[in-house]
Parts: structure tokens; sequence; C-alpha cells
């Protein structure tokens, strides 16, 4: 199936952050939910596995139905798990995004309807229920998901009310950054109420005077004297990719079974060329001119120029244009993360 690959450039100002976009408090977190559910009304691509026959059988006695699974041949229906995640602070009533996902032998399960589904937490306890209509992922039918198909039926027992400090938790460890961010909630507060306790954590004593909620939003929109970290978002479902146009690869060589990337620097011994002389998206070989540094972006067979720093956006061009498949684009840039070659976050959407 040919790849329909979105690509959308933003360009993302050096403003200052702020302690919220680079920390986390202790405590508020996202919760994951998970639930045994059947799909119905797919047509002819569901799965004929025991357990799905059976699921069924239960599901027609608890209607005061009573058949014989052996008398069940429907490709009409589909076992599935459900997974969600519960926000922090949800309360009754809301909805959230569910993925679905084939646990049998189905083909497809787009455009099925999932029946009731408890969705339960670690604890055993049911936290919300999913029903609703399936969007299957176009890469890979047997995974889909409901855009608010889900509702919230109990709440978290969680509450900042009495809560008398914080702890601030680093998205990444940094020693500066922890010492930055103790010195600057002490001067605003002009009392010593933080202290980093290590690279990554800093706990923060509340003062009489404000509430935890007023407390919360002082602290999260204190400034820092740092630089956005780029960002890189990927809608799975939607095959989009969001990318700073100014997100530039570090000379790196990335090897799969499909394709090989090499993104290299020019050393010095390489022929170079004028500006003039190169045809964008033309394979002139190993030596490409990007400004006053040559560099080589290379698929296989299929070369990207640019008369500038290689960017994501380009490799994502030269994927595009190879035809990658959304998960192998993935995997490549969390290989390109892991290997420093780019400083950017990944956000996937599923």
């Amino acid at each position: 199936m040919k790849l329909l690959l979105l690509i959308l450039l933003i360009v993302i100002s050096s403003f200052g952050q702020t302690v919220k976009d680079v920390s986390s408090i202790v405590g508020i977190r996202e919760n994951q939910l998970i639930g045994y559910g059947m799909v119905v009304g797919l047509p002819g691509t569901g799965d004929k596995s025991k357990f799905t026959m059976q699921s069924l059988q239960n599901l027609l006695r608890n209607s005061y139905i009573k058949i014989p699974t052996s008398s069940i041949k429907s490709k009409n229906i589909a076992a599935v798990m459900v997974t969600a995640t519960l926000p922090p602070f949800s309360r009754q009533g809301d909805k959230i995004k569910v993925n679905v996902s084939s646990i049998g032998d189905a083909k497809s399960i787009d455009a099925g309807e999932l029946l009731l589904t408890q969705l339960k937490g670690v604890d055993g306890k049911v936290y919300a229920i999913a029903q609703g209509n399936i969007i299957a992922n176009p890469q890979n039918k047997t995974v889909g998901y409901i855009y608010d198909g889900a509702t919230i039926e109990n709440e978290l027992n969680y509450s900042l009310k009495d809560e008398k400090s914080i702890t601030l938790s680093l998205i990444q460890n940094n020693a500066a950054l922890a010492s930055q961010i103790e010195s600057k909630i002490n001067t605003i507060f002009a009392k010593p109420i933080a202290q980093a306790v290590d690279t990554r954590t800093i706990v923060v004593q509340k003062p009489p005077n404000l509430s935890i909620i007023q407390f919360i939003a002082k602290v999260q929109n204190i400034s820092l004297d740092t630089k956005i970290r780029k960002k890189i978002i990927i809608d799975i479902a939607r095959e989009i990719i969001v990318a700073g146009s100014d997100i530039k690869i570090k000379p790196v060589t990335i090897s799969q079974k499909d394709f090989t990337i090499k993104i290299k620097k020019f050393t010095g011994n390489q022929k170079t060329f004028d500006d003039d002389t190169l045809t964008p998206g033309v394979n002139i070989g190993d030596n490409v001119k990007i400004g006053t540094r040559p560099v080589n972006i290379n698929l296989n067979n299929a070369l990207v120029n640019s008369y500038k720093e290689p960017t994501v956006s380009d490799l994502m061009r030269s994927m595009k244009i190879m035809k990658i498949d959304i998960q192998k684009i993935i995997k490549t840039l969390k290989m390109l993360q892991e290997l420093n070659a780019i400083d950017a976050k990944i956000e996937i959407i599923r």
C-alpha cells in the first residue's frame, strides 16, 4: 500500500522555557487502562478463534439466548484488547480516546462496532466504559482507535488540597538546570523553600499565604534561561509528522534491513561543487555540497540534495520518496535520538 505521509513544517522560536516545560510534578500522572472486548459488524473480516466463539456464546447467554459454540460460524465478530490512558484529575463523564487491537486471526476491524467494554487499572478497578465505531490504521487494519470512545466512570482518589509541598521531577537529568530552578524559586519567593535533592528532583515547600493551585501555577510559570527543546510530533493513525524546520541531523550511519541512511560531513578530501552546478533531487554520488559543508543523505539509491545542513524534514521527504512504512520512520527517528544525532523530543499520538 502506498504510504500517504504528510509532513508539516513549523518554525519553533527560541523563547525561554518555563519550569512547566522541563519538569513534571510527582504524583500528577497518567494511568493506563485495559480491557477485553468484542467487535461486531465486520464484513466477513472477523476471526474464528475458539475464545472469540466462547465470548460470543457468553454474550448471548447474558441475553438469555442459549446456543452451542459449535453452532457459531460467524466471521463478522472479533475479539480485541482495548487500551486507554486515564489523564490526571479525570472526572466522571469525561471522554477519552481508546485504542483497539485484534487478538485473533481477524483480517480487519475497520468500521466495526466495539461493544460495551470495561476498562480497568492495575488495581483491578473499572475506571471507564468504552463503546463505539472503530477507525482502523490504514497500514494495519487489525488495530484502530475510537476518539472519545470511553467515558470515565470512576475517579482516582488523589487530591492536592492538603499538600504542603510539591516535588518537581526534571524530564532529563541535568544538574545545572536543577540548580537554576532551585535558585530561581528561592529568589522569586524570597525564601529558601526549594531544595534540589539530586540532579533531577527539586522539593518545594508551599508558603502558607498561597493555595496549592496558586503555588503550582506560580512555580510552573517561572522563566528559565534555556531554549525550547525542539519537538517531532507523529500522529500514527493519520500518518502525519510535524517537525520544526530547523531540526538538524548530525553525521551518522544507520543500517536497517530495507535501507541504509548515511549522513556525513565533508572531510576536506572530497571534491566540492558550486551551488549552481547542483540540481536538487538528482543523485550525484557521495559528494553533495550544502552551502560550504557537503553532506550526504542516502537511502540506498535515493539521494536528496539540500543547500543547507540536513534536517529532519529533508530526511522525511527522502523516506516519503522511498515509501518507507510509518513504523520504520518512527524507529529511525528514535535511533537518531538515541545516537544523539538529533536534539529533539519525539511525541507519538496513537
